[in-house]
């Protein structure tokens, strides 16, 4: 995979990040800076502290200490162009925070359930996104529907189907459409191959890699699978026990390990 220049503009900044629920629950003193066009893997055994920290990277949950600063592109006017507006997440307040979530970001759940709407069909999920940014048109939407449900590899004649009739793995593809059609700037993701089983892993995989390299998407990737970092991230930041241990790009850290834990868990003698 081509890697990106990490020259390119900052996107989003975390500075001394630090949420805390009891001694090593959680993340501590988390600082790093993602840039556009990349995706940065974050890595550890379960209660590590990596989704803690992607919560409150995301907007979900505040930190006790620390900032998450956006730089958001605003539209100026039509002789100047767009310019960037650093915002910080926690200083903007909860309406705004939200906005972001619907129009400039986007989050991939581990569970596909939790990032569907399972009442309406897999077309409603895909449009409501869209219409949150103000478009109406019934044709319109319809059309951009079975476009993604294509793209992710679905059958958009299933357009009018409801999620709760598809496979696990046919329901994670649904989520990240309706995840990708607004074309976020930014996205999470929360193990998005979670609970699959091998052989829908590597297409999932597959697609994934594909649509991230097509849109120029910026990720911010939480996994415990390695061969998932391998395959999707640029940059990765391996975390135990609420903090950084190891940060670096992505075959530097997998192929000459440096700390001792990252070490075990390239050498599988941890079990993430």
């Amino acid at each position: 995979m081509k890697r990106p220049q990490l020259k390119r503009p900052a996107l989003l900044d975390a500075r001394n990040i630090t949420r805390l629920y009891g001694p090593n629950q959680g993340c501590q003193d988390i600082d790093f800076t993602l840039h556009q066009g990349e995706v940065l893997g974050i890595v550890g055994e379960s209660g590590s502290g990596k989704s803690t920290l992607l919560r409150v990277l995301s907007g979900l949950e505040a930190p006790d200490v620390g900032q998450v600063i956006y730089h958001s592109t605003q539209q100026a006017s039509a002789a100047a162009g767009s310019a960037t507006e650093s915002l910080d997440l926690y200083a903007i307040g909860e309406a705004r925070r939200r906005a972001l979530l619907r129009m400039e970001w986007g989050l991939v759940h581990q569970n596909p359930r939790d990032g569907l709407r399972l009442g309406v069909s897999a077309g409603a999920n895909v449009g409501e996104r869209l219409m949150a940014l103000g478009q109406r048109h019934y044709g319109d939407l319809r059309a951009a529907g079975q476009d993604w449900m294509e793209r992710v590899e679905l059958d958009p004649r299933r357009i009018d189907d409801a999620p709760r009739t598809f496979s696990g793995g046919m329901q994670q593809r649904l989520q990240i459409a309706r995840t990708l059609v607004t074309q976020p700037r930014l996205v999470f993701m929360d193990e998005p191959t979670g609970g699959l089983d091998v052989s829908v892993q590597a297409r999932l995989l597959d697609m994934l890699r594909t649509l991230t390299r097509e849109l120029g998407l910026s990720v911010i990737l939480v996994t415990h699978d390695l061969a998932v970092a391998r395959l999707l991230a640029h940059r990765l930041m391996v975390m135990r026990q609420g903090r950084v241990v190891e940060a670096g790009l992505t075959d530097q850290i997998l192929d000459d390990p440096q700390h001792p834990y990252t070490q075990l868990l390239v050498s599988s003698v941890l079990t993430p």
